[in-house]
């Protein structure tokens, strides 16, 4: 098991990721619309959905804020990013359920009714913390959480190809923070944001695995339509959906 993820329990990272990289992260926006798209075109209503490893619950909030009549649990296993999901909740609280846990570890899923399934499961930026043995069972764990039809989707940072991939990927994420972080008023020089970010308490938390790879995990377990729905570099949206016969 992969310990070193436990780092996101702290405090002050979970803090410093929600306020200075979350919002800087590339193609925010698209990758909203495309996940809306994909649950509009897959999904003849939304009653049940889960934001798994949510950190402040974006992703199952613009979900929820689409369906108006849909309840979402929101999980994660670091207090500092439920708190924050709950602040970020407004009129959608009531709606919501928030829980504490981690799925890194095997039995999360007993947190749960057994009758409870989902027609749509969102993880961002949170699997990839998983060693690759554990990502399959937790893809696994997602499928059986599914109603026959329910949609997975993964935005996640993924594995480059190539060191010349990696290192595409890294200029790019930095530039997007020295961007966001003058928008906010920071002095920082991009070589000040450049160092923070080749030295970050959570690098060595990263287990990263090809987008290519995950999809065929997902298809062995029997997901259908698979697909990288949007990518630039090392950040890639992919998933599928649990068969109806299934």
């Amino acid at each position: 098991m992969n310990k070193t993820y436990e780092v996101w329990q702290t405090e002050a990272l979970a803090t410093r990721y929600l306020s200075g990289v979350r919002a800087a992260i590339p193609l925010a926006e698209q990758q909203i619309d495309v996940i809306l798209r994909l649950i509009r075109n897959s999904q003849n209503q939304v009653e049940n959905v889960l934001d798994l490893g949510c950190g402040d619950g974006i992703l199952g909030r613009v979900i929820l804020n689409e369906y108006q009549e849909a309840k979402g649990i929101f999980l994660d296993f670091s207090e500092t990013m439920i708190a924050a999901a709950k602040g970020q909740m407004g009129d959608i609280l009531t709606r919501a359920e928030l829980i504490i846990q981690d799925y890194g570890k095997q039995g999360w899923v007993d947190c749960f009714p057994q009758d409870l399934k989902f027609d749509v499961i969102v993880s961002g930026f949170s699997i990839h913390h998983q060693p690759d043995e554990r990502k399959k069972e937790i893809y696994q764990e997602i499928y059986d959480l599914l109603k026959p039809g329910g949609l997975f989707l993964n935005l996640e940072h993924v594995a480059s190809l190539s060191k010349w991939g990696e290192s595409l990927f890294d200029e790019l994420f930095v530039d997007a923070l020295y961007s966001f972080h003058h928008s906010q008023g920071s002095t920082k020089s991009r070589a000040e944001i450049a160092q923070q970010y080749y030295n970050r308490d959570d690098r060595t938390a990263n287990i990263l695995a090809p987008t290519e790879t995950q999809c065929d995990w997902l298809r062995e377990i029997g997901f259908m339509n698979v697909d990288c729905f949007l990518k630039i570099l090392e950040i890639a949206l992919f998933g599928g959906i649990r068969p109806l016969n299934h």
